[in-house]
């Protein structure tokens, strides 16, 4: 079952992404910092999203169900079918485009959307699985994603099975995604990111990262960004290192130390004043 399986640690190698850009989004522009960044008039789009890497035991690469789902999302945002309050939507809309290819695109993925609605300066969230958000204002996490698990190391997510294995892959409904709505305020922090960061760094060792961005351009944000991600690739590797994920593996009851790991995907953006 590729949404249960608990991978070697060490038997595929691991990739580290961020990006950090500069938008602007008046009245409220977004300084920006890996899956896709989408970018409208109106509102500013990102998500990211984790191959579920059991599907690589049937021969297929788990990245290629994410990154079609996460373009899928691209394209229906730049086309403007969206509603930037409904991310829901987006997500439900271009799975479905998935499920209706002529050739099925086999694979399981989590995803996490935000959307900033810059008439409104609001930001509506959709997280399905153990992918996720956080937003911290004055140093403290405000807000963050609710992580979704049918049990240990087994994350809610969208598939795609060969007939044979429907009914045996978990396979659950974007309308499953947890959603959420809150007013952002200038100098708000938002970090989107796979669950390859959550699973090795808490979050008292990301706001320590967050303090070292000391102003808003583009320059401080991709250097924290980066940061961040690779403190969290070398504690994946740490196998003296009790990680969240090890420490939700021995609340679980299993024997487990060390880092977890895993790709690493990390977005950084601040809400800032608009400025010509």
């Amino acid at each position: 079952m590729p949404g249960s399986v608990v991978r070697d640690p060490n038997e595929y190698p691991t990739s580290l992404y961020y990006l950090s850009t500069f938008i602007q989004l008046p009245p409220f522009a977004l300084r920006n910092s890996k899956d896709q960044l989408l970018f409208l008039s109106l509102s500013f789009f990102k998500g990211v999203a984790d191959g579920v890497g059991g599907w690589r035991d049937y021969g297929v690469d788990p990245s290629q169900f994410s990154g079609t789902l996460m373009r899928t999302c691209e394209r229906l945002v730049k086309e403007g079918r969206f509603v930037p309050s409904h991310p829901v939507g987006i997500l439900t809309t271009s799975y479905c485009e998935l499920l209706q290819n002529k050739v099925p695109l086999l694979g399981s993925s989590t995803a996490c959307i935000v959307v900033l609605d810059r008439t409104s300066h609001r930001l509506h969230t959709a997280n399905l699985g153990d992918s996720g958000f956080l937003v911290v204002r004055g140093g403290r996490v405000v807000h963050r994603s609710d992580e979704q698990q049918h049990y240990f190391n087994t994350p809610f997510q969208l598939s795609i099975a060969p007939p044979e294995a429907e009914g045996v892959v978990f396979s659950d409904s974007p309308d499953a995604a947890d959603s959420s709505t809150f007013d952002v305020q200038l100098g708000d922090i938002i970090l989107t990111a796979t669950d390859g960061l959550f699973d090795n760094m808490p979050d008292y060792m990301i706001l320590q990262e967050l303090k070292k961005l000391k102003n808003s351009n583009y320059e401080s944000i991709q250097q924290t960004a980066s940061s961040i991600a690779q403190q969290a690739h070398e504690l994946a590797y740490d196998p003296n290192y009790m990680s969240p994920f090890a420490q939700f593996a021995c609340d679980n009851g299993l024997n487990v130390r060390g880092g977890k790991p895993d790709d690493i995907t990390v977005l950084l953006s601040i809400v800032a004043e608009y400025t010509d």
